[in-house]
Order: structure tokens, then C-alpha cells, then sequence
């Protein structure tokens, strides 16, 4: 199999629909956090410390330097590189070189920006002040929380992270590496055919169509490589559904019995056995099965860092307090008991929102409603928990799902019906969202 493949030609029937839908989609993008009038610089000299230098973290910093006139702005996080996180599936499947989902943190952030390179290990909200691994106390009047979630392979016994593209071993969510050594193993299995699982956790999930696109592309590299036919790819979810939209969650269940995908559910990957590719699966009722396979594809459970999860800013009761996620109003992204503290991405213990779609519709709410309250107003400005997923069927063709907080689609380009896949959105995936990315990144959409 080659290294990396390229997407095919768009067919000739559907051509004309596709390059309209080229020339609309920076509109119907824009046109989501259009609308609102440019707002004269707020005076201030008020601190505002970040917490996080991802997608959210910068793309608040950016906005604010333009919103705001006087501040000083500090991020804190020790990450030097920059990480296209939803470009990891197309690295992992073999679609794009690693090097595509690198860049510098150093090249995004706004000109006078603090940069403190440590990680945050506390918070003190009532002391207003966030403490680093050095032990160093920063103070500020304003806090963003952009710490994104902790991939817990702990709570799965026999995980090692340095094993990934070893034995079968595969998981594409802890970095470009491993999501390169993850294709590394695909391109073994798939040469040879055998058994394959892949798993779900029952946490809540960044990105929680990757564990379904990489089904969906196991599935086509094995008919590529001439293996199907001597192959099982069997699902294991540790809930009772592969995805939290119903639509959404009965469409691929649907086209998984065409495919011959094979799903068990509230099955939790409990433990591995690296060298003898074995896995252990634990219902809710405590029984437990194991399973040989020659590929194992790992998502770890999800929960908010440490400093989050152990501080008083992290929910104290109700669904979101087990991960330790961040409690904040679901609509205004403010802090609930703390008014000078917001949450943007994954973080934030929201019914839904853990894409970078979500920071690119959330990101300005935040910024504008953290002037707001530095101008002594309001926050007045709502999200609406808008997600997207470009969910990837094989290579050339995709779904575009976008829905809000009460799962409800919410389409908003007009040539694409979020459950038909097409080659449309499999060329916004691959070739129009990182360029979408790095514009919200820098503040500028």
C-alpha cells in the first residue's frame, strides 16, 4: 500500500454541484459569526490570563488584542508546536503526511502577548491567580480556561502510549506521531487481514466522530489491499450507541450492516495485553470478556486535566462533575460562580461541543462577552452548542453532520444533506478546513 494516497477526481455528473458548493463555502463560513457590527476598542488595563494555547486559547487571544485597548494579555502553556488536531484521522489513515498537522505555537499568537512556558498546575479562582509546575503564582483580573481534556490511558490496563504502531496497536488521538505509527499499523493489518476492534469509551469524547471514520477507513483500506473478505472489523462501544445524535448515531449503524462492520455495545475496553494481543472488555454489570485481535484501535476515556478537575472551577454535581469539566453556562460560556472566568472548547462541561467547530463558532461569544464584562456589561451573546463532523465513509466521500445542544442538524450549506455522504465534504475535510482553521486561529473569522 502507498505511504499516502491522494483523494479521487470529483465524478463528472456531480461536478458543477461541487464547485458552486467551492465558491459558497467561505460565505455560508463567514456568515456564522457574521452579522454583528465591528465594536470600538474597549480602554482597559486589565490582566487577562489564558490558560491554553490550542485552537480556543489563541483564537481568544487574537480576538481580544483587537477588541480590547490597554490590556495585558498572558497565555500560559508550555506547548511550543502547534497541533492541527482534526487533521490526525487523515495522517492516521494514511490521506496526509504528518507534517501537515505541525506548525508553531509562536507564529499564531498576537503581537504583545505574555507567553509564560509552563503548564498550569492550579487554579485559585477566589484568590484570582493560576499557579504553574514551577510553583510560580499568576495573578489576573480576567481568566480563560482553555486547558483542553486529559486522554486518560490510565484507566486501561497494559496501555502504553509508546507502543502505538507496534503489535496491532493503534490509537489516533495523543499526538502526530502516534497517529502516524496508527497508519504505520493499519498498512500492516490491512496487508494480511485478520480481526479488528475498535472501541469507544462511555466519556465524553473531543472529536467524537474520529472513532467512527476510523472504522469507516479501516474498512476501505482493507477492500483496497484485496484483505475484506478474510477480515472482521468489529465495534466495541462502552455505551449503547455509537454516537450521541440519534440521526446521526442510526445512519452509520445503517450503512456499518451494509459494510459488514459488526457493532457490541456497553462493551469497555478494561485492559490490553500488548504482547499477546489480547483485549478485556467489562460490561456495567462487572462481566468481563477477552478478546484476541491482529488490530486494536484505542480511545482512551476523556476527563478534564488535573488542574481543572481538582480546583474549585470544576463542576461539583451532576453529569459533568465525574471528568471534572469546567462549570460554566452552557450559553454564555461564563463561569456560574465565578463572573470573571470563562471556558472555551474542550473543557467546558457542556451537553455537547468538543471540535474545533465548536471554538470556531464559540471562540468570538467568548471574546465578546469577556469584554462585555470588563466593559461592566452583561455577557449578551448566546452559543447555541453548535458541532460539527465531517464524517469521513471512505476516501473520497463524507458526511457533513452539523447539529447544536438539543442534537438538532443543523445544515448551513445548502448543497450538502448531512446524511447523504458526498465527495463535497470529503474535499472540505481535506482540503478546505485547515485553511478555515488557521483563520479562526488567527482571529480573523
Amino acid at each position: 500500500m502507498p505511504e499516502r494516497l491522494s483523494p479521487p477526481r470529483a465524478p463528472d455528473a456531480g461536478r458543477r454541484r461541487w464547485l458552486q458548493g467551492v465558491a459558497a463555502a467561505p460565505l455560508a463560513a463567514g456568515a456564522l459569526t457574521a452579522g454583528r457590527p465591528a465594536q470600538a476598542r474597549v480602554k482597559t488595563s486589565a490582566h487577562i490570563v489564558i490558560a491554553g494555547s490550542g485552537l480556543g486559547g489563541i483564537a481568544v487571544a487574537n480576538r481580544l488584542a483587537g477588541l480590547l485597548d490597554g490590556a495585558r494579555i498572558t497565555i500560559v502553556d508550555a506547548k511550543e508546536e502547534h497541533n492541527y488536531q482534526p487533521g490526525y484521522t487523515l495522517v492516521a489513515t494514511g490521506v496526509w503526511p504528518v507534517d501537515k498537522v505541525r506548525d508553531r505555537n509562536a507564529d499564531f499568537q498576537p503581537a504583545g502577548v505574555d507567553w509564560v512556558q509552563e503548564m498550569v498546575a492550579g487554579f485559585d479562582p477566589a484568590g484570582n491567580a493560576v499557579f504553574t509546575t514551577s510553583g510560580r503564582r499568576i495573578g489576573y483580573d480576567f481568566l480563560v480556561v482553555a486547558t483542553g481534556v486529559r486522554l486518560d490511558y490510565a484507566q486501561i490496563e497494559g496501555m502504553d502510549v509508546a507502543a502505538i504502531g507496534r503489535e496491532g496497536l493503534a490509537s489516533v488521538y495523543p499526538s502526530p506521531q502516534a497517529a502516524q505509527a496508527t497508519w504505520a499499523a493499519m498498512q500492516a493489518f490491512a496487508a494480511q487481514g485478520g480481526e479488528a476492534l475498535m472501541t469507544l469509551p462511555a466519556t465524553p469524547l473531543k472529536c467524537a466522530g474520529a472513532p467512527l471514520k476510523m472504522s469507516f477507513m479501516l474498512r476501505d483500506r482493507l477492500q483496497q489491499a484485496g484483505t475484506l473478505a478474510r477480515s472482521r472489523v468489529q465495534f466495541m462501544s462502552a455505551l449503547g450507541n455509537v454516537f450521541g445524535v440519534k440521526v446521526v448515531n442510526d445512519n452509520v449503524l445503517a450503512r456499518w450492516q451494509d459494510l459488514g462492520i459488526g457493532v457490541e455495545f456497553t462493551q469497555r475496553l478494561a485492559a490490553v495485553d500488548i504482547g499477546a494481543r489480547r483485549a478485556t472488555f467489562v460490561t456495567p454489570e462487572g462481566e468481563r470478556s477477552e478478546r484476541g485481535y491482529d488490530f486494536l484501535h484505542v480511545v482512551p476515556p476523556m476527563r478534564a486535566p488535573d488542574a481543572v478537575k481538582h480546583s474549585d472551577l470544576a463542576w461539583k454535581e451532576g453529569p459533568f462533575a465525574a471528568g471534572g469539566w469546567l462549570e460554566v453556562d452552557k450559553s454564555t460560556l461564563q463561569h456560574r460562580r465565578f463572573p470573571n472566568v470563562f471556558g472555551v472548547g474542550d473543557i467546558n462541561g457542556t451537553p455537547r461541543g468538543k471540535t474545533a467547530a465548536t471554538v470556531k463558532k464559540s471562540a468570538p461569544i467568548v471574546a465578546h462577552n469577556l469584554v462585555e464584562a470588563i466593559a461592566g456589561r452583561q455577557p449578551d451573546l448566546d452559543f447555541d452548542g453548535y458541532t460539527s463532523c465531517p464524517l469521513i465513509t471512505r476516501e473520497g466521500s463524507a458526511m457533513l453532520i452539523e447539529f447544536d445542544y438539543e442534537g438538532r442538524l443543523t445544515p448551513s450549506l445548502p448543497m450538502i444533506e448531512p446524511l447523504q455522504d458526498s465527495y463535497f465534504a470529503w474535499l472540505m475535510k481535506y482540503r478546505m478546513l485547515k485553511p478555515a482553521y488557521l483563520a479562526v486561529l488567527k482571529g480573523r473569522v
